[in-house]
């Protein structure tokens, strides 16, 4: 039997469930045995240092500025997160329908679009320190273009997808190209930018946290590249797990989205 038809038993179900939390155990298991021989051991905190380091960050006022470090570095981060996405978006839905509809600006803008998405944004970083200063700008910046290109290009080749009846359709009924435009391809294409969203979650991330490591006073990125130097494991680990939680649930939130803004978008995927 090939293994695309293949359906795990219940049992086998049961104990892949739990290889996860086995991979915990084998943690704690493993942080047990380096501290048996180095108490100063830092490379694998124990789970208690864990839970201490959240609380100290979480909700513990800082001597220092009187915030609860944690939740200011997360908004400092949302912020910038989400103004770049939000930048990103309306310039790839803008450029993304007219690039898919009219091929006057498809011969103009898809080559272009094309070559900068091919540009390694983290490589543009030095750049945009230098030109737009150590400000949020310049953070921000870094993940419209990192991210903006490829929801261009993904939303152009969905709007090219269209059955062309549709278009010679409204055409029939003497629709204009703009009405064309907000009628027919938008509604159509709005599911695609927010799948594409969510798939350029991971990468904006990658550039708020990289952009944040190098220059900023608040963060999540800040703090994890601030306390590595002193090999503060224990406050790693639970920031790398806050941002993956915050990851996952912007994306069960876009696909909350998806579902309940766009229901007949879940009957075209089960063709």
């Amino acid at each position: 039997m090939r293994i695309i038809n293949r359906r795990p038993s219940r049992a086998t179900q049961i104990v892949l469930a739990v290889l996860p939390f086995a991979l915990l155990l084998a943690y704690a298991a493993g942080s047990a045995a380096r501290l048996a021989e180095n108490p100063g051991d830092k490379l694998l905190p124990a789970l208690t240092s864990l839970r201490d380091a959240v609380q100290t960050m979480a909700f513990t006022e800082d001597k220092r500025t009187g915030a609860y470090l944690l939740w200011s570095d997360t908004a400092a981060s949302l912020g910038r997160l989400f103004a770049g996405l939000g930048i990103a978006t309306g310039i790839a839905l803008v450029l993304g329908m007219l690039n898919g509809i009219l091929p006057l600006v498809r011969a103009l803008l898809a080559p272009f679009v094309a070559f900068v998405s091919m540009v390694p944004p983290l490589a543009l970083l030095p750049i945009l320190f230098i030109v737009l200063g150590l400000g949020e700008v310049s953070k921000i910046t870094l993940i419209v273009i990192g991210v903006a290109p490829l929801l261009i290009r993904d939303l152009a080749l969905s709007a090219q997808l269209l059955p062309r009846e549709q278009i010679i359709k409204a055409e029939t009924l003497s629709a204009s190209t703009w009405l064309i435009a907000l009628r027919v391809v938008l509604p159509q294409i709005l599911p695609r930018l927010i799948d594409s969203l969510r798939l350029q979650l991971g990468p904006a991330f990658l550039f708020l946290i990289a952009a944040e490591a190098i220059s900023a006073d608040s963060g999540l990125g800040y703090r994890i590249f601030l306390v590595r130097r002193y090999l503060s494991m224990d406050m790693i680990f639970p920031y790398v797990a806050w941002i993956t939680l915050l990851a996952v649930a912007m994306d069960l939130g876009l696909t909350f989205l998806r579902r309940k803004a766009f229901p007949w978008s879940e009957l075209e995927r089960a063709k």
